[in-house]
């Protein structure tokens, strides 16, 4: 099958992938500046994060010394975990103009005969847990450790035998 872009299409395509990648750098320029806080339901805890959802300021209001540790604990985890939701969520508006303007773009594939669509191959990233580090949830979405087989084990005790090293100098 013959592209059906000529030079002049190409060209048009070029330009409008230097637009797209204008776009993202400003995009990236905008996005860097996002925070985004929360505050508890009591108002006792407000949490700022930055926009990879990094705690950059907590500030206790008064009253905060009538909760017990676990409370404030408590509280602040959800207080960061609801500013973090909302700076990604500010996050995917800023990156929405750019998403629906890749979309109209052509694939590769149409335009150079033989390319293959690459963004069906990139693989998404799995939810990412809120639970604590020990709950049961996050054993459940463990994966089992990576482990290799027919591999040769090596008694550290015993001293190496002289010229059963690397020898070649070019390493």
């Amino acid at each position: 099958m013959a592209s059906d872009y000529d030079e002049r299409d190409m060209a048009s395509v070029i330009d409008a992938f230097q637009q797209q990648m204008r776009a993202i750098a400003r995009a990236q320029r905008e996005r860097v500046r996002l925070t985004a806080t929360a505050t508890s339901r009591d108002r006792r805890v407000t949490v700022t994060v930055n926009a990879n959802g990094v705690v950059i300021e907590t500030k206790f209001s008064s009253g905060i010394e009538d909760l017990s540790y676990g409370e404030i604990a408590e509280t602040v985890t959800k207080t960061a975990q609801e500013a973090a939701a909302e700076v990604a969520k500010l996050s995917r508006e800023l990156a929405a103009p750019l998403t629906e303007r890749r979309a109209r773009l052509p694939k590769l594939s149409e335009v150079i005969e033989g390319m293959p669509d690459f963004e069906n191959e990139i693989p998404t990233e799995p939810p990412v847990s809120l639970a604590p580090p020990d709950a049961p949830e996050r054993a459940e979405a463990a994966e089992p450790e990576m482990t290799f087989t027919d591999v040769e084990e090596i008694d550290h005790d015993r001293p190496a035998k002289p010229g059963n090293g690397v020898v070649d100098s070019s390493w």
